[in-house]
C-alpha cells in the first residue's frame, strides 16, 4: 500500500458568515489589510455549501442568521466532524449562548462593538488552531494506512504486543512459535515505523487499539 500523506498548505481562509453587507464588507477590508485570505458568506446555507478543501481556516461567524443559528452552524461542522474553529460576534450579550458556544469550543465570542485588534487576535489563535488540528488529521491518517497495511497476522501479533504479553505468551495466544512472533513483530516495527516498543504501543493508544480492542477489530477486519 502506498501511503498518502494530507500536506497542510494553502493561504490561510478566514471565512465570514453576516447578514448585514456593511459588516461584512468592513470585516473583508479588514482581513486583507492585516493580510488574510477573506470569504464571505450572507447566509449559513451558503457557508455550508461551498466547496470543501483541506486548508487552515476559521469561522467569523454572526450568533444571528436569518436561515440557521450560529449556534446551529456550530453543531452540524461537528457533526461534519470539521475542525474549524469559531470565533462568534454579536449585537447583544447572552450569558447562557456564550456558554453553550464556548462549551461546543468556540475560539472567542465577541460582542460588538469590538476593537480590530482584538478580533485580529482571535483570528491569529484560531488559525494556529486549525493548522494543529489538520496536522494532527494528517498524522492521524498515516497512522491509520500503515496499520491497514500490515496483514492480518501482523496485526494480531501488534494488539498482543502492545497489550503487555512476552513474545512467547503471544505465540501461545496465537498457537504459533516464537520465533515466527519476532519475524512479525520485526515486520510490524518496520511498517509502523516505530523504533521501540515505547514507541508502538503510543502509537496503538493513537489509534485507539489496545487489548480489549484487539478481538473485535479483527474481527471485523
Amino acid at each position: 500500500m502506498t501511503e498518502v500523506c494530507t500536506v497542510v498548505s494553502g493561504e490561510p481562509t478566514v471565512f465570514v458568515v453576516d447578514d448585514d453587507i456593511s459588516v461584512r464588507e468592513s470585516l473583508e477590508l479588514l482581513m486583507g489589510a492585516a493580510g488574510f485570505q477573506a470569504r464571505t458568506f450572507a447566509t449559513a446555507h451558503e457557508f455550508l455549501a461551498r466547496p470543501q478543501s483541506v486548508e487552515p481556516s476559521c469561522l467569523v461567524l454572526d450568533v444571528s442568521l436569518p436561515d440557521l443559528s450560529g449556534l446551529e452552524v456550530q453543531r452540524r461542522l461537528a457533526d461534519q466532524q470539521t475542525e474549524m474553529p469559531i470565533i462568534f460576534i454579536t449585537g447583544h450579550g447572552d450569558i447562557p449562548m456564550t456558554v453553550e458556544a464556548m462549551k461546543a469550543g468556540a475560539v472567542e465570542f465577541l460582542t460588538k462593538p469590538f476593537g480590530d485588534e482584538v478580533l485580529l487576535g482571535a483570528i491569529t489563535d484560531a488559525l494556529v488552531r486549525s493548522r494543529m488540528a489538520l496536522a494532527d488529521a494528517a498524522e492521524l491518517k498515516l497512522l491509520r494506512q500503515r496499520f491497514a497495511s500490515l496483514s492480518r497476522r501482523e496485526q494480531e501479533v501488534m494488539l498482543l504486543v502492545v497489550s503487555g504479553l512476552l513474545n512467547k505468551q503471544v505465540g501461545g495466544e496465537l498457537g504459533i512459535s516464537e520465533i515466527t512472533v519476532k519475524a512479525h513483530r520485526g515486520k510490524v516495527m518496520r511498517k509502523m515505523r516505530a523504533d521501540s516498543l515505547a514507541e508502538l504501543v503510543k502509537i496503538a493508544a493513537r489509534l485507539g487499539l489496545g487489548a480489549t480492542a484487539s478481538r473485535p477489530l479483527l474481527a471485523a477486519s
